[in-house]
């Protein structure tokens, strides 16, 4: 049993399907035996009214038969139950039953039983008074002051306070303001009834000011009438705490102390008696009820507060003493006393789960043995720090967070289709042209185990788009398997970075007792649509402004083999050539050498070579894969088209810069818009009239210059992003290049891709440029460092967008030209002579070293060209010792951030 969990003393379950709330139970001797020992009541909102006294033979016993001393139905149901002293002439307690039409006061009494029958009880209605507005909840107290006696205050749903002295009727007063009814109590000390209206705002009514306001009976009489028959209903102080509250409750240490506790949503706040805030402690949980009661200890208060997490915690003022576990969400919680045990804790569910329990623990009989003591063998604890350390830095090297199980319990598969729709599903398409094709993508899921709260999520990159990304099934059995088909289509102006798309299921697997809700898992998988679906076939262009050749080792392939969907096979031109037009973009020819080993992309637009050069290594690589041939390889042996690509960065960052002007003059229009009407409104509340002076004229020229604007800067936007897209592409393409040129693994290519694509969109606060920038900075300030200068990282202000792009332009030159000269991409710190320890925020220029100038001027040829001998140069003895030492601390730092 954990330490923590509420101990159960007694328990039981009330009714079936029957419904409670906070109002709905009380604790007092209501049967007056003068013993001291409370009886629980217990109002149900099916009409129930049930009496209990626990009598449980052991502590954590169920109910007994004898346990419950009364059970009657009422005929309507029960929203309040509260005991006091509500008949005259006596002061015995009595029980009073709040109805939605109706307030009932009741006698409860027993009568010794005769043999073994046991005690009788029953109850008598004394009095009811039949409302005539429909009640929200009560209050009782000694209003005004009396002596030996409880009146009744019920706050009805429109907002009006009934007060009955017993068994007449007083008076009934509105409250001012009110919308919506909340919790009510009474203050005897001050005399006082405090509410919390729905304006989030606690409110204090003296009840003198109640007594003598105007009669809630006479609002529908003049102005002067109502001034003539009483004062005007004011409230004695307010407080606003900013959130609605669940229930308000008053503690008195005596006559002389008093607080007020307020429950809100996220905080509970202790009030003194004018109002002011003695302090509140804010919560990280949804409470669902609460109880204040005096302390031990003198001058503090303890407070019970339940949560929907099925915890009830015990504060000291705002201090958190004692934290529990129950076995249901309490919506009421009281303390009692029973079989003179004092403190016991009541609480109450929404469903009838009612139980009697206390805090504490039980005493522990387990006895840790006594361990031996040892001497400590240093080597052998060396020696095993080694190897976790071993186990920790390959456990890192991994990038699978949960291992590969051979036999999944999900698997999720996509087809693409291998011809386009007859019909196409393409919906909303902003592309130009006459018919925008659409493919079909089936997604399957086989589940072996069952699962619940299943969710299928597919997204593919804009400009594509889908008919449909979003799938949720009902919970899903063993051995069953879910299909969904959907279409894809190009929806924007231009032609996407990727064709690759995700098909992403989330789901709980149950685990029986330990989490009925089950583990959130996730499972995926992607799928890569046509070629087809972008571009058609086309007539190939002799001239273009963009050429790129790639080399490879093996004879060339027909173009009608690697592309049968793009060729006729009774054509022998397309042997050799092949054009392909996108539907929102240039025309792209594909060229393959008769004599060598090359194959040539020619486009007018750069970006657009991306997709087909990507397309012909993808193809040339599963052609060559089918027969069995494992040294295919692509080689890049021209240049690398920079100047080109800078010239897209060039385009995006330029649109950019555009966004940030069209943002400060709306900025500024707006400002001067809300300044015209602010005038143009004085004039009109202005009783004399005056000329307006043209400012209407003005407001007008002022609206439309905002629409012009924000219609230009809509229209910028929608070119940013192609803009974007475009430069992904461009990208891409350089990238691929770069790794064909050096013959990159798939790791530095995978460091490439991270640095040049560390976005999936591009917005004002983050942008392509500065993110790039500082990753390429970081780059060449540790794996691919000239010099120990270099690799003292320098932290910098944060990301912004730059001035221009000329320093960016300039690492991404000095990256290709250390490449060439034999830079490594890795991000191993045994790998590199320093590594850094922090990421710059920012980024800096990176100096070139006096080796790196020497080099260039030594050599003439071109900068991007394969370098495979990198010049060295001997370090000086004093220089070699301080590097030496600076490892030492890294490498010292590293096993103590491993430990």
């Amino acid at each position: 049993m954990s330490l923590f969990k509420a101990r159960d003393w007694w328990y039981t379950t009330l009714g079936e399907k029957e419904e409670f709330d906070q109002g709905c139970l009380c604790v007092a001797d209501v049967d007056n035996s003068g013993t001291g020992q409370d009886k629980i009541i217990v109002g149900s909102y099916m009409g129930f009214l049930r009496i209990f006294n626990p009598h449980p033979v052991k502590p954590g016993d169920g109910t007994q038969a004898e346990d419950l001393l009364l059970e009657v139905q009422l005929r309507e149901p029960v929203l309040q139950v509260e005991v006091g002293k509500f008949v005259s002439g006596t002061e015995l307690l009595h029980l009073a039953v709040l109805h939605c039409r109706k307030l009932c006061v009741y006698a409860v009494s027993g009568t010794l039983g005769s043999v073994e029958h046991g005690n009788q009880y029953h109850i008598k209605l004394i009095y009811e008074h039949n409302l005539q507005r429909t009640a929200c909840n009560m209050t009782y107290g000694p209003f005004g002051g009396v002596k030996g006696r409880d009146l009744i205050c019920i706050q009805s749903m429109d907002g009006m306070l009934m007060l009955f002295e017993q068994e007449s009727y007083a008076f009934g007063r509105f409250l001012p303001g009110f919308l919506l009814p909340g919790p009510l109590t009474y203050s005897s000390r001050t005399d006082s009834f405090i509410t919390v209206s729905s304006s989030r705002q606690v409110e204090s009514y003296k009840y003198q000011v109640l007594a003598f306001a105007t009669d809630a009976d006479e609002r529908q009489e003049t102005e002067q009438q109502k001034h003539s028959s009483g004062k005007r209903l004011v409230v004695d102080w307010v407080l606003n705490i900013g959130e609605q509250a669940l229930d308000i409750r008053v503690v008195s240490f005596n006559q002389m102390v008093s607080s007020l506790f307020v429950l809100g949503e996220r905080n509970f706040f202790c009030l003194k008696d004018n109002g002011q805030i003695r302090f509140m402690k804010k919560l990280d949980y949804s409470p669902s009820c609460f109880l204040p009661y005096c302390s031990v200890t003198e001058g503090t208060i303890n407070t019970l507060i339940g949560n929907y997490n099925n915890m009830l915690l015990v504060y000291q003022d705002v201090t958190l003493k004692w934290a529990t576990q129950l076995p249901h969400t309490p919506v009421a919680v009281k303390v009692c006393c029973l079989q003179d045990m004092k403190g016991l804790i009541v609480t109450l569910s929404d469903s009838g789960h009612l139980q009697c329990s206390y805090l504490g623990t039980d005493p522990s009989v387990f006895q840790a043995p006594k361990v031996e003591s040892r001497e400590m063998n240093y080597e052998e604890l060396d020696r095993e720090m080694k190897e976790l350390q071993k186990i920790i830095k390959e456990a890192t090297k991994t990038q699978d967070i949960l291992p590969k199980s051979e036999d999944d319990d999900l698997k999720v598969t996509a087809e693409v289709s291998f011809h386009l729709d007859a019909i196409s599903q393409a919906i909303d398409s902003e592309v130009r042209a006459e018919v925008v094709p659409s493919v079909t993508v089936k997604i399957t899921v086989q589940s072996r185990l069952a699962v619940q709260k299943p969710k299928l999520s597919v997204c593919v990159q804009p400009p594509l788009a889908l008919t449909c990304d979003q799938f949720i099934f009902n919970d899903i059995g063993p051995a069953v398997s879910k299909t969904v088909v959907l279409s894809a289509f190009l929806k924007g102006n231009c032609p996407p970075a990727e064709l690759e798309g995700n098909a992403i299921f989330s789901y709980n697997t149950p685990t029986a007792d330990f989490n009925p809700k089950g583990v959130p898992r996730v499972a995926q998988c992607k799928f890569r649509l046509p070629l087809r679906l972008i571009c058609f076939p086309a007539q190939p262009s002799k001239t273009a402004n963009h050429k790129l050749t790639i080399d490879t080792n093996k004879p060339p392939v027909s173009l009608v083999r690697l592309f049968p969907d793009f060729s006729d096979q009774s054509d022998e031109d397309q042997v050799n050539s092949l054009g392909f037009q996108f539907l929102a973009g240039s025309r792209t020819t594909l060229l393959a050498s008769k004599t060598s080993q090359r194959y040539r992309i020619q486009s007018d637009q750069l970006e657009d070579i991306w997709l087909i050069a990507n397309e012909l290594t993808l193809r040339l690589e599963e052609h060559f894969k089918k027969q069995n041939c494992k040294d295919f390889l692509c080689i890049f042996s021209g240049s690398i088209p920079l100047q080109e690509y800078f010239e897209c960065i060039d385009h995006h960052f330029e649109l950019r810069l555009n966004a940030e002007k069209f943002q400060e003059l709306l900025s500024e229009r707006a400002i001067q818009f809300r300044a015209i009407e602010r005038r143009l409104l004085a004039r009109f509340k202005d009783k004399t009239p005056a000329p307006l002076q043209h400012l209407d004229t003005l407001l007008e020229g002022t609206y439309r210059q905002v629409i012009a604007l924000a219609d230009a800067a809509e229209e910028n936007q929608a070119n940013m992003f192609q803009a974007f897209v475009k430069l992904k592409s461009a990208t891409h393409l350089v990238i691929m290049l770069i790794s064909l040129w050096q013959k990159l693994s798939p790791d530095q290519i995978a460091i490439l891709e991270s640095t040049f694509l560390p976005l999936m969109q591009d917005t004002q606060e983050l942008g392509w440029e500065e993110t790039v920038d500082a990753a390429i900075s970081y780059l060449l300030r540790t794996c691919l460092s000239k010099s120990s200068k270099e690799q003292a990282l320098t932290l910098t202000s944060q990301l912004s967008i730059p001035k221009d792009t000329s320093r960016l332009k300039k690492h991404i030159t000095l990256l290709c030209d250390r490449l060439a000269k034999g830079g490594r991409l890795c991000l191993n710190a045994d790998t590199n002579t320093q590594q850094a320890i922090i990421m710059p925020g920012g980024c800096t220029a990176i100096p070139e070293s006096d080796l790196e100038e020497r080099t260039a001027v030594q050599d003439p040829t071109p900068i991007f060209t394969d370098h495979k001998h990198l010049t060295k140069q001997k370090s000086k003895p004093d220089k070699w010792f301080q590097e030496w030492q600076h490892f030492k601390i890294v490498k010292l730092l590293l096993m103590v951030m491993a430990l």
